[in-house]
């Protein structure tokens, strides 16, 4: 049989006797590269299809795979390109006064470039964080019921439960199966003010999770007095300014009626109330690709980020000149050829062979 071992290391042993070698890892799909056949992002969304750990991953490496996020890349620098090529060729016949392309039209098609490379930037910052899974972030006042949720939702007791406020003081990570999506569920340590080290520490840690989160879960206990709901709707309404999306629920509702019944969800513990509903919403925003725009793999976003801020930069400088009447346009065909090759790094046709490697190093044998 060929699966037999021995038999596989018998033909192995003889095909290296004869000159053949083991491939080295990625290295079918760096030939592919080399030879025009897939872009670097291609190569990397090929990593992603491999590595996928849940359906959405893997769509989303199929769609970058598919060159999703290439053409946008490519018809963007294509018209960049031929733009650089008018300006160019008026600097070369100014002389002649002959003009390819007006100076309103050049800072026109500037500025639409900017923007859609500003756009790529804001949709790569949500998949900045390489190779993570969705993360869903359970947030509130302290004794909240964050970690007793948590540890439900879970399965297992990972986080200590205690009615003593302030029983987390570090966040904990727990893989967590969303129905078909393997999300990092993590529970954080109650919202209070930070009164000493430790304190700062806790809230430094917890303002990193909940900026990096998906989607915050923010729990309200229902028997919270008058003062700590005031309190719970300042620190809610400030999450809204960072959060991508801000899950409100109510929790301990078997303890009395929840006073907002209708505007949030209202669960229980104890009694399984309104479990079933919140992993449906929670799964309803991680799908939902109006919240969440994962046109770009992780691991191609934190890659691509520095060149996008530069040729953002670079085009933004542009535009400026361009509306400028007394700039010159071979200053304008400086920042132009810079941020196209800002934006060449990102596709590959601008490389080095340390980038390659970085890359291609993660590759399974023989891919």
């Amino acid at each position: 049989m060929v699966g037999s071992p021995p038999v596989l290391s018998a033909v192995l042993s003889e095909l290296y006797r004869r000159g053949a070698r083991a491939a080295e890892p990625g290295e079918f799909t760096l030939r592919a590269f080399l030879a025009g056949k897939l872009d670097l992002l291609q190569a990397e969304a090929v990593l992603g299809v491999i590595d996928a750990t849940g359906e959405q991953e893997l769509q989303t490496a199929l769609e970058q795979l598919a060159g999703g996020i290439s053409q946008s890349m490519l018809l963007m620098r294509r018209d960049l390109l031929e733009l650089l090529a008018e300006v160019e060729a008026g600097l070369d016949f100014v002389e002649e006064h002959l003009e390819f392309v007006s100076r309103d039209e050049i800072a026109r098609r500037l500025t639409a470039g900017r923007d859609m490379v500003a756009q790529l930037v804001r949709q790569s910052r949500q998949r900045m964080h390489a190779g993570e899974r969705p993360r869903v972030v359970l947030a509130g006042l302290p004794n909240a019921g964050k970690s007793t949720l948590f540890n439900h939702l879970l399965g297992q007791e990972h986080a200590l439960v205690s009615p003593i406020p302030g029983t987390t003081r570090d966040y904990l990570t727990g893989l967590w199966h969303c129905q078909e999506l393997a999300v990092d569920l993590i529970d954080t340590a109650g919202w209070e003010l930070a009164a000493d080290e430790i304190g700062e520490a806790m809230q430094h840690f917890r303002h990193d999770q909940l900026t990096r989160a998906d989607v915050i879960v923010w729990c309200t206990a229902v028997d919270i007095t008058e003062g700590e709901r005031l309190l719970d709707d300042q620190h809610r309404a400030a999450l809204r300014q960072i959060a991508r999306t801000l899950l409100p629920i109510e929790t301990k509702c078997d303890v009395r009626q929840t006073a907002e019944q209708g505007s949030v969800f209202a669960v229980s513990v104890r009694t399984g109330v309104g479990l079933t509903a919140l992993t449906h919403a929670i799964h309803a925003q991680l799908v939902d690709p109006a919240a969440r725009e994962r046109s770009w793999l992780g691991s191609s976003a934190a890659r691509c980020e520095q060149s996008l801020l530069s040729a953002e930069e670079a085009l933004s400088h542009a535009v400026h000149l361009a509306e400028q009447s007394t700039s010159g346009e071979e200053l304008i065909a400086g920042e132009l050829r810079l941020a196209l090759e800002h934006l060449g790094e990102i596709v590959g046709v601008v490389y080095t062979d340390d980038l390659l490697d970085r890359i291609f190093s993660k590759f399974c044998i023989g891919k």
